[in-house]
């Protein structure tokens, strides 16, 4: 075995020194000799790139070569892997990651938003020059789940894939179960302990969990990534007595992200990749999940029930699974191994999946109105229900007739079509005796 002391170093620049790019430089530090002894050789920073060079971020940045532009980076002698922690889709990121790979350099990104947009193209480019592409840290910090499913179920076939991927709407939702706070009360907490971004949308609608699946569905099923495909509600509308007739009824509240593949008519594969809240059986693996903890699960044939969980952000975490990627990158690349694909196969092979229709779909729904107090609206609620053949299961009115004002009225299905809720729901648009669009909140089987 060779001595990691005098093997070739790998040698890696950083564009992006917040909280992770700190995190990467303090953990390549402190386990410098165990990650060297890990990776076959020696892993070192040689240069690094930010938007203030004279920011204090805890660390000392004076050992290494400063590049006011990060595209320069990947134009430097001296450099073997490009790490990119600027983050937004496109911009300063995406010029830094095409210029890594377009000389060749090996690239690792901690950024969902631009794998989920551009990762195919950025594939084919880094297969075209042989370059390694990896992004652990994109999907639930710590976690190893792209490399889990990328290698660990790579004999199975999948059947499907769901989770907590958002840990400031699992902090928010389960924060509001311990408190029996409602959203904006807890989201302003949340703010203030630094568990939400001043804007949050991108967590509490949805769309931070999608970009999240659809690198994970392209790499589970493997398809090539359709982010515009993936429906996404989040969790503005969950109220307080949501989450109290939840708990009463055995479940809690989590947004879960869900993507499958089933066959169609046409004879093709479709996958359906979603983002909603939903009710989850407290015996079920994800209910403990809580704060801004992340868990996947990976249903495949021949592994069954596969549960990844852990710290779904941090610097900790988000820079352990850099310095994977990066090890992993020691191990073989500018030594005559294997790259490998970044997805699951060579991108051309990845399978365009048409986005299949959940209509036909089979689940118990929990549906709550907002309603005026007056009589006759509960059986105009119940025809509607009755004329689109959806069977109620259970129904309960919160608060006391006749007292004026609204009231909230949340009922729970057996189990039947989606599409049969849905043109119940249809039934109801433009009713007087609503005053706010439904929730619904679909009962994730076990």
């Amino acid at each position: 075995m060779s001595d990691p002391a005098t093997t070739h170093r790998l040698r890696i620049a950083i564009a992006g020194l917040g909280t992770v790019g700190a995190g990467v430089i303090r953990l390549l530090g402190t386990n410098h000799d165990l990650i060297a002894a890990r990776a076959g050789r020696p892993i070192e920073v040689v240069a690094v790139s930010a938007r203030d060079r004279n920011k204090d971020r805890g660390i000392d940045i004076a050992p290494y070569a400063w590049e006011d532009d990060m595209t320069a980076l990947a134009a430097r002698d001296d450099v073997d892997v490009v790490v990119e922690l600027v983050g937004g889709a496109d911009g300063p990121a995406l010029a830094c990651s095409r210029a890594a790979l377009a000389a060749g350099k090996g690239l690792v990104t901690a950024n969902k938003a631009m794998i989920a947009h551009h990762g195919l193209a950025l594939a084919e480019q880094a297969e075209s020059v042989g370059a390694p592409l990896k992004f652990e840290a994109a999907v639930a910090g710590g976690i190893p789940v792209v490399k889990g499913l990328r290698e660990g179920t790579s004999a199975n076939a999948l059947t499907r894939i769901y989770g907590i991927l958002n840990g400031t709407c699992n902090y928010i939702l389960t924060e509001m179960e311990a408190t029996g706070a409602d959203f904006a009360e807890t989201l302003a907490e949340a703010q203030k302990l630094g568990y939400a971004e001043a804007d949050p949308t991108f967590d509490i609608e949805g769309i931070d969990a999608a970009h999240k699946l659809a690198i994970l569905a392209a790499i589970g099923f493997g398809a090539k990534i359709d982010f515009d495909a993936v429906h996404t509600t989040g969790i503005v509308q969950v109220r307080a007595a949501d989450i109290a007739q939840a708990d009463a009824l055995g479940f809690v509240i989590r947004l879960i992200a869900q993507a499958d593949v089933e066959p169609n008519g046409d004879g093709a594969d479709h996958l359906l990749q979603r983002v909603r809240p939903c009710l989850v059986a407290k015996d079920h693996p994800l209910a403990p999940v809580d704060g801004p903890t992340n868990a996947v699960v990976a249903e495949g044939n021949f592994s069954g029930r596969l549960l990844f969980q852990g710290a779904g952000a941090g610097d900790g975490p988000t820079a352990s699974a850099v310095v994977a990627d990066l090890i992993d990158i020691a191990r073989s690349f500018g030594k005559g191994g294997e790259v490998g694909a970044p997805f699951s196969m060579p991108v051309a092979q990845l399978t365009a999946l048409p986005p299949a229709e959940p209509g036909h779909r089979m689940e118990r729904t929990y549906i709550r109105f907002t309603v005026n107090d007056r009589p006759g609206v509960l059986a105009e609620i119940t025809a509607a229900m009755r004329d689109a053949n959806v069977s109620i299961e259970s129904l309960i009115q919160q608060g006391r007739p006749n007292e004026g004002g609204e009231v909230l009225v949340a009922m729970v299905t057996h189990e039947g079509p989606e599409g049969h809720v849905r043109r119940a729901l249809e039934l109801l648009e433009g009713s007087d005796s609503l005053t706010a669009a439904p929730l619904v909140l679909p009962i994730l089987p076990n």
